[in-house]
């Protein structure tokens, strides 16, 4: 099983957030267990700032058994695809939802590059990303 994780998951861990720490914590184990642990392009740069160079971020992947995934050009059309109906009909929401491109680039290389993601986020990626799977 392949999980791909989102920028958020990893934060809660490497900020040590009170609220979600342990849970995002106890998913990454969980799912590591059972298979591979992923990330692309997006959460890769996200999380470059905040270590001090680029040897300590890979230190951390490798430490974590989470491997750097990139994305086929299927998986970045689909990503600007998915990104562009969304803010079409963005034009019609009320609720003021903003949602940014690395989003969809998240979102996309879970659903090509693997089988399942990790997320807080879970509303938006379901109705998104209606066959990912989402834990």
């Amino acid at each position: 099983m392949i999980t791909a994780i989102d920028t958020r998951i990893l934060l809660d861990v490497l900020l040590e957030d009170p609220a979600f720490s342990r849970s995002s914590e106890e998913a990454l184990r969980r799912t590591g267990i059972l298979g591979s642990l992923v990330i692309c392009e997006v959460v890769y740069a996200e999380l470059a700032g905040l270590f001090p160079d680029h040897t300590s971020l890979e230190t951390f992947l490798r430490e974590a058994g989470i491997r750097l995934v990139p994305s086929p050009m299927e998986t970045l059309w689909k990503a600007g695809e998915l990104w562009r109906r969304f803010c079409l009909g963005k034009k019609k929401m009320k609720d003021g939802t903003r949602r940014i491109l690395a989003d969809f680039l998240i979102g996309a290389h879970a659903l090509l590059q693997a089988e399942q993601l990790i997320t807080r986020d879970k509303d938006f990626y379901h109705s998104t990303f209606a066959d990912l799977k989402i834990i």
